[in-house]
């Protein structure tokens, strides 16, 4: 259930965004002015961030500064809802990185509209950016290949093992005889029911890949 966090100083208009988003199968945060919304959205980390622009004690342009500059909340979509309709309003709030704006009074539908379109938007995003995130394997350690069962030597081999190296490779490299090498290798696949080299090799590269 997605929270949206909704922060107006009218009693009446809260109320009814409250009530419509609880209605619509969100999970609604309300707060009567932005210096209380900015705590909340600190503490509940809200999915969505529904904002009015003229409130006492601190502005909405005060809330979504502060809220750009937390790593926690610098990329929560963020919804400006206020009476003023003037351009320089528009481009004031953009500015600070808002990313929608609607003038009050707004219908119900063009709200949900916003709300559903950014929320869209943002995860559409997180998609993107795990698709791109860095899927190679890490080898500068072979400590996480411990956690299949092996011995830290064990971990040592199979970690030379999946970067393609052969038992000779590995003994200079560790400063052994082949034969131990051979020998590790050998209880690596019995532990880890590889049928041979590139199985257990495809074992060590999944567990080391970086993933978000």
């Amino acid at each position: 259930m997605k929270k949206i966090l909704v922060i107006e100083d009218e009693a009446e208009a809260l109320e009814n965004l409250l009530l419509m988003l609880e209605m619509e199968g969100f999970k609604p945060l309300g707060a009567p002015n932005g210096r209380a919304g900015l705590a909340l959205a600190r503490r509940e980390l809200p999915d969505l961030v529904l904002c009015d622009i003229s409130m006492p004690e601190l502005d909405g342009y005060g809330v979504l500064a502060a809220l750009r500059a937390a790593p926690e909340t610098v990329a929560t979509p963020f919804i400006f809802l206020t009476a003023r309709g003037e351009k320089k309003d528009l481009r004031s709030g953009m500015n600070l990185g808002a990313d929608d704006y609607l003038s009050k009074p707004a219908s119900a539908s063009e709200v949900l509209e916003a709300i559903r379109s950014r929320l869209a938007r943002r995860e559409a995003s997180e998609r993107a950016t795990l698709e791109q995130a860095d899927l190679s394997p890490d080898f500068s350690s072979s400590q996480p290949l411990e956690s299949l069962g092996l011995t830290p030597r064990e971990a040592e081999v199979l970690l030379w093992i999946a970067q393609g190296k052969s038992n000779a490779d590995i003994a200079v490299i560790l400063g052994c005889a082949e034969n131990t090498v051979k020998v590790h290798a050998a209880r690596i696949f019995e532990k880890l029911g590889s049928e041979n080299r590139n199985a257990a090799a495809m074992r060590a590269v999944d567990l080391l890949i970086r993933r978000p």
